[in-house]
């Protein structure tokens, strides 16, 4: 139980990889403050899972991809909870497409959902854990399209190499708070989305071919996220975490025919 006694925020918790988040966070421990979008079909049973672990829950649906949005979250939140200890941060928004013709509007639109709204929601976090002191742990969920620049998809690779270096300017201004800033940057994981997406002989095909042999899982990112939201990370900031299966060396060895 490394993070018995903590509250922990999880924004996008109600599927997926915040999901994932969530349960190992709760499963250690934790109890959680979830949020997910308004209107969210995922939310209340995600919520059930939590409290079947034994922890306490308390839901919120609030639009983290604006500022006004982000301070009603906190706020209710701290009225709820009193404090946070730990926020994960896992907003984003991805639309594909050709650079040469990609909308400018949907461009603008991963920026303010995944780079933008991480600001605001951290700041607010950290505001709160300064003034109440004893530090705290901010966890931005990034990807390796942070430096893995693919083919269409320009606004979310852009907005997520912008986290990743928000994460590394927020950790140095904030170490002399005690709050410890860091990113995980997963690979290819096995979530709903991906299911919506692509097929299961996609997907399988996709895991085989992972040095590790199977695509990651949101329960993969939630234990990355445990030991850095926990005292054994308590020396490590302004870090990147790839937890991958190996996504980004998959065509760096021998070829098959030499």
């Amino acid at each position: 139980m490394k993070l018995d006694k903590k509250i922990a925020l999880i924004t996008g918790g109600g599927r997926g990889i915040g999901k994932g988040c969530a349960l190992e966070l709760a499963a250690s421990g934790a109890d959680i403050v979830l949020d997910d979008r308004p209107g969210s079909p995922d939310l209340e049973a995600t919520a059930a899972e939590i409290r079947a672990l034994g922890r306490s829950c308390t839901p919120i649906e609030a639009d983290v991809f604006t500022r006004v949005g982000c301070e009603a979250l906190i706020e209710k939140a701290l009225q709820e909870t009193g404090r946070i200890d730990i926020l994960i941060s896992n907003p984003a928004r991805s639309h594909g497409g050709k650079f040469l013709e990609f909308p400018a509007q949907e461009f603008d639109r991963a920026i303010a959902s995944t780079l933008s709204s991480g600001f605001h929601v951290s700041q607010l976090v950290a505001q709160h854990m300064v003034k109440r002191g004893g530090g705290g742990k901010i966890i931005f969920i990034s990807s390796i399209h942070g430096f893995m620049p693919y083919a269409g998809a320009v606004a979310y690779n852009a907005a997520k190499a912008g986290l990743n270096h928000m994460a590394g300017s927020i950790a140095l201004e904030l170490a002399r708070h005690r709050i410890n800033v860091n990113a995980i940057l997963p690979g290819w994981i096995d979530t709903p989305g991906e299911h919506e997406r692509f097929s299961q002989q996609q997907l399988d095909a996709e895991g085989t071919a992972l040095p590790l042999g199977r695509l990651g899982l949101p329960s993969d990112i939630g234990k990355a996220a445990v030991f850095l939201a926990s005292d054994d990370a308590d020396y490590i900031t302004g870090s990147l975490l790839t937890v991958d299966g190996g996504y980004w060396m998959k065509d760096c060895g021998w070829p098959a025919n030499p």
